[in-house]
């Protein structure tokens, strides 16, 4: 099963760096077939000093302290599109717990990082393996069927086809097997809100192929077209809908229009086009982190789940509950229960979890006021700070391939698993790259007190001015935000929106390399949002944006 977040990287120039059997961190040679590999891994800034087992534990634990965290002004949809993007850029094989050696062929890539939604398609459906995505006519992408279910009520006791991820089904294995998505990217599946969305992609390139055969097009090159058209879009929403949200939208309009300083930046005016990208280890480990502190610890779900409905507000653990991969399908379950791949006894969603998409996104951006949230029943992101929602301190053990094994207690907090994989892979500390940058650093009472972040209290005073001299980068990029806005600021977002660029760059189909390309699917050619998306996915039907009715 590949795992929520990687633990071991090929750095380009340096070799394999992983934890040891013992947990130390090191670097060793690749063991074979080092030309192969298609994803690599880069620095793009020195080597950093991380901080001891200590003082990690105890800045995990202040980031993730029960608090009040502000709200944004984000729809909470974007946290989890956000992590859908991750997972397209950065999906590989590795099969390796925590700290656990592997060899370099287990390591290899058959993706390389560009935003090109393979973690949709695979490798196509020409593929011998990839098939199984792939419906009977080759071309459209396979969609699943939820289970009935009686609670709340006669409406939720009916399968709907086109509202589950497609699953592996059966009566062979364990559950957790039968549960299995037969998607690319299994970690789509470990929370429910990135599934929806990663089934929202699958209609959505499914309404494109039925508008493209309807000018003639069969086949392979109706394929094609599709994802073509698909890519293109959805690079465009990225670029003009999605980064501004959570990156200083001038800094996003810098690097779109004048074009990369620093990341695999042309060189005398001259394109990288022919050159694969890498993957800047300061994106992967630190600045693209920034959708953990989007998450909300619960969320207005569906006419069933929310604050004033039968089922009371939807809680992070039931968002993790509600999948194959992470959870069982079981209300009520623990995480004793979504740790035994055995538990449950469905192997589909249940109809009453099906994603109301008015809560999640503002339609009404999109001149559809019909389709906004009920009064009270919408979502926005967490502020970008350096809180996390206390809740993503226990993480069920399928979130990161943990299932059947014992999980020491400080390895389900997601804040204490970023700052140690920084270690292990040396990174680089804030100051360290606001000085490549070019830009102010923060200070070190910024850094300790923050903008209404994380309080560091908590921590000793050597703890506090280790993490004051050498700041982890993830921590000083949300800590930079906090005085931004709420947005990543001059480190942060310049980082995140150069490694964009290069991704669309390298991508098949690219609208950076193809400038002049404008969306065909949204109001007019200047505007394709994920509101369009979602409501040419839809067919703009408020029965198929929210099954459940109001």
């Amino acid at each position: 099963m590949r795992k929520h977040a990687r633990d071991s990287f090929f750095v380009v120039g340096e070799g394999v760096l992983e934890f040891d059997a013992a947990g130390r961190p090191g670097t060793r040679e690749p063991l074979t077939g080092e030309e192969l590999r298609r994803f690599r891994f880069s620095r793009l800034g020195p080597q950093g000093e991380g901080l001891d087992e200590e003082t990690r534990t105890a800045l995990a634990e202040a980031i993730t302290a029960a608090g009040d965290q502000p709200d944004a002004a984000v729809p909470a949809g974007f946290t989890y599109l956000g992590q859908f993007v991750d997972h397209d850029l950065t999906m590989d094989r590795t099969e390796a717990r925590l700290g656990e050696e592997v060899t370099l062929d287990e390591l290899l890539q058959g993706r390389s990082p560009a935003l090109d939604l393979d973690s949709l398609y695979g490798r196509g459906p020409q593929d011998r393996d990839d098939r199984v995505y792939y419906a009977a006519d080759g071309v459209s992408l396979k969609v699943g069927t939820t289970s009935a279910t009686t609670f709340p009520d006669d409406r939720v006791n009916v399968e709907l086809e086109g509202f589950d991820l497609p699953r592996a089904g059966g009566t062979a294995g364990t559950r957790a097997d039968r549960r299995k998505p037969l998607i690319p990217d299994l970690r789509n599946d470990e929370n429910l809100a990135v599934a929806q969305t990663h089934l929202a992609f699958i209609r959505f390139h499914n309404r494109v192929v039925e508008e493209l055969a309807l000018k003639g097009l069969t086949g392979q090159r109706l394929f094609t077209a599709a994802r073509n058209e698909v890519v293109r879009h959805y690079q465009w929403l990225l670029r003009t809908d999605f980064l501004p949200r959570v990156i200083d939208p001038e800094i996003v309009r810098d690097v779109f229009t004048s074009g990369r300083r620093f990341f695999e930046a042309p060189a005398r005016g001259k394109g990288r086009f022919g050159q694969p990208p890498t993957m800047p280890l300061e994106f992967a480990v630190a600045t693209y982190r920034l959708g953990h502190s989007m998450v909300r610890g619960g969320y207005q779900w569906n006419r069933v789940f929310n604050s004033a409905g039968p089922g009371g507000l939807s809680t992070l653990l039931q968002l993790f509950t509600f999948t194959g991969v992470a959870g069982n399908f079981e209300p009520g379950a623990g995480l004793p229960e979504l740790d035994d791949p055995n538990s449950g006894t469905v192997d589909t969603l249940p109809t009453n979890w099906i994603a109301d998409f008015r809560r999640l996104y503002d339609f009404t951006e999109a001149g559809r006021p019909d389709l906004a949230a009920p009064d009270g029943g919408g979502n926005v992101t967490k502020r970008i700070d350096t809180l996390l929602v206390d809740p993503l301190a226990q993480l069920p053990a399928g979130t990161f391939g943990g299932r059947g094994t014992q999980i020491p207690p400080v390895q389900r907090n997601l804040a204490f698993r970023n700052l140690t994989r920084a270690g292990m892979v040396r990174l680089a500390t804030g100051q360290q790259m606001a000085k490549l940058l070019g830009v102010r650093p923060l200070t070190a009472k910024e850094i300790i007190d923050g903008n209404t972040g994380a309080a560091l209290t908590g921590l000793s005073a050597d703890q506090r001015q280790a993490v004051a001299a050498n700041t982890p980068l993830w921590f000083y990029v949300l800590r930079e935000a906090e005085f931004n806005d709420g947005v990543l600021g001059a480190v942060g977002g310049r980082i995140t929106a150069e490694v964009f660029h290069r991704a669309m760059e390298g991508s098949r189909t690219s609208i950076v390399r193809d400038p002049s390309w404008r969306p065909t699917l949204g109001p007019d050619n200047r505007t394709f949002r994920m509101t369009d998306l979602l409501l040419f996915a839809f067919e703009g039907k408020a029965d198929l944006l929210n099954p459940l009715g109001d």
